[in-house]
């Protein structure tokens, strides 16, 4: 049987309806990520990003020092505590302490020192305080050559948070400059790439994507009587689409939508080494507390 929770989860994730989501689940065992495969194969979904439907709290924040770099994110239970003074001065502590620790993992992190007292107890004491619930969610650490250049941005959207914000990119350029750098940390916050380029992406996503739209072109009534030459050129000419949104290098410039990313690093004599990014409650679920009722009244009408 197909619980409740479930459909809302895929619903959530693809914005299909209650019972296209329910239909998916059911010829595909419960498997979330088959289900959403499904419904792009039968034109009902687009499987719109997970990112853009989360509603987790908190910031993210980055610090470079030298060669060193983090990029953290610290979660809060609400927006309004995110914007708090004293959330703002502890995403800033736990910054600098990340920075300066070495440590790579959030195990470690919890047990380093800060102010004579751990990070796991700092967290804890201003969770008591604050009167939320405070988590070092991730962050990661970056280093770079000598030669190469760190590119930082960091997104605010309220003129009262003085430290992080909801999205933060960090980008690792060789040649170029730091202006150039600037730019791809910005490209990466705003249009979420998830590869450098075609290179470095896994062939198992390629595959999957080319069969996602293979099965979208054969459930059309006119694509699927074409010859099976023309019907394989239009496949490859909608996968190709479908993977450039996903490769940093194919985009447009935020900055001149007439070039894309790849010129830009080749005029700069450029090219990207690494980058991440971070949104603040990617992955995490939002609690619905009237999800039954949102429920019934799809049900009986109401």
């Amino acid at each position: 049987m197909i619980s409740a929770s479930l459909v809302k989860e895929l619903r959530e994730r693809t914005g299909a309806g209650m019972m296209d989501c329910k239909k998916a689940l059911e010829a595909t065992e419960g498997n979330i990520d088959a289900a959403i495969d499904w419904l792009r194969e039968k034109g009902i979904s687009k499987a719109a990003k997970k990112a853009d439907r989360i509603a987790a709290e908190g910031l993210t924040n980055i610090l470079v020092d030298g060669n060193e770099g983090v990029l953290v994110e610290l979660n809060s239970e609400t927006d309004f505590v995110a914007s708090n003074a004293q959330f703002l001065e502890l995403l800033n502590t736990v910054t600098k302490a990340l920075l300066t620790s070495g440590v790579t993992t959030v195990e470690e992190a919890l047990k380093t020192t800060v102010n004579g007292s751990t990070l796991e107890e700092v967290l804890f004491n201003a969770t008591a305080t604050i009167g939320e619930k405070i988590t070092l969610r991730r962050f990661v650490r970056v280093t770079k050559a000598d030669a190469d250049f760190f590119g930082s941005y960091v997104h605010k959207t309220d003129a009262k948070i003085t430290v992080g914000g909801r999205t933060s990119a960090l980008v690792v350029l060789n040649g170029g400059s730091s202006e150039v750098a600037k730019d791809m940390a910005m490209q990466v916050a705003s249009m979420s790439p998830t590869y450098i380029s075609r290179d470095h992406m896994p062939q198992d996503v390629v595959n999957k994507e080319r069969d996602i739209q293979r099965e979208i072109a054969l459930n059309d009534d006119v694509l699927k009587t074409k010859p099976e030459n023309v019907l394989n050129g239009i496949v490859e000419g909608r996968l190709s689409k479908s993977l450039q949104d996903m490769c940093l290098v194919d985009q447009l410039f935020f900055k001149d939508q007439d070039k894309k990313i790849a010129q830009v690093l080749k005029d700069a004599n450029a090219t990207v080494v690494s980058f991440i990014r971070y949104g603040v409650g990617e992955g995490i679920e939002k609690k619905e507390d009237n999800f039954v009722e949102e429920v019934m009244n799809q049900a009986f009408g109401k």
